[in-house]
């Protein structure tokens, strides 16, 4: 049984690493679509939409533990995930640095309203949610059942790994994205890697859907497996570790000063 607490602590570690990761990036773009309002009220507009995606938020949550053992909406997750992760993964490999990648969301906030702008702040973390969602239930997914019960039609451990990482990426944007994003100017291959794990954790959601029992591609137990664990979690810290010890690129450090200004 302490194993499976062990599990479950490592896992949780790992979630509210890649929300942190993850919410510097979020946090970001709400400074930018509050920008052009004063001081006082742009701080209420931040508060004001991160109350009102908490809700949105939630209810997601939940509509999520009844559906997250769907196969087709964890076949949809995953292609999402990979998807997701992979296009950022080959943009900053390949594609050209867009240092004015936020202006067009600051013009089209420009001259709105203070409640325009807490519901498109609401809006975009709601979107920010769906990501960090998807890939909480695949790794919550992957954890062996735990004595909890159901919640919906997930199992209760899971679930609380699931919204406990939810919380953690509000949390985040609201108090620690600034010092995330001051780490990221100091290590930008970080946000690769954020990315790079959301679309490892995109082939763990793929794992579990070809292992469910309407599809029977994998052993049903090998998702929980021993082997796939270490394979997984070794993939995963190895792409860590790169993130972390990769060069800098001075050329991005300008990327969040004048938004979070």
């Amino acid at each position: 049984m302490e194993s499976i607490w062990l599990e479950y602590a490592w896992t949780l570690l790992i979630l509210i690493g890649l929300e942190a990761l993850l919410s510097a990036d979020n946090a970001l773009v709400l400074a930018v679509i509050a920008k052009h309002l004063p001081e006082e009220e742009k701080k209420r507009a931040i508060n004001y939409g991160i109350i009102m995606a908490f809700v949105f938020r939630f209810a997601a949550l939940f509509a999520i533990s009844f559906i997250a053992n769907v196969w087709q909406i964890q076949a949809i997750g995953a292609a999402y995930l990979l998807y997701l992760g992979l296009k950022h993964v080959i943009k900053a490999r390949f594609g050209k640095e867009d240092k004015n990648i936020h202006k067009d969301d600051e013009k089209e906030s420009a001259g709105k309203g203070f409640w325009p702008t807490v519901g498109k702040i609401a809006l975009a973390d709601l979107a920010f949610a769906i990501d960090s969602i998807l890939a909480a239930v695949a790794l919550a997914l992957g954890l062996p059942d735990s004595p909890l019960g159901d919640i919906g039609g997930m199992d209760g451990g899971q679930f609380i790994v699931v919204v406990i990482g939810g919380v953690a990426g509000l949390v985040l944007i609201k108090f620690a994205a600034t010092w995330f994003v001051k780490l990221l100017d100091k290590r930008p291959a970080l946000e690769t890697t954020a990315y790079a794990i959301v679309a490892w954790v995109g082939v763990k959601l793929a794992i579990i859907t070809l292992a469910h029992e309407d599809i029977g591609v994998l052993d049903r137990d090998f998702p929980h497996s021993t082997v796939w664990t270490v394979i997984f979690y070794g993939v995963l810290v190895a792409i860590a570790l790169i993130g972390w010890f990769a060069p800098s690129n001075k050329s991005g450090s300008d990327r969040g000063k004048d938004a979070m200004s």
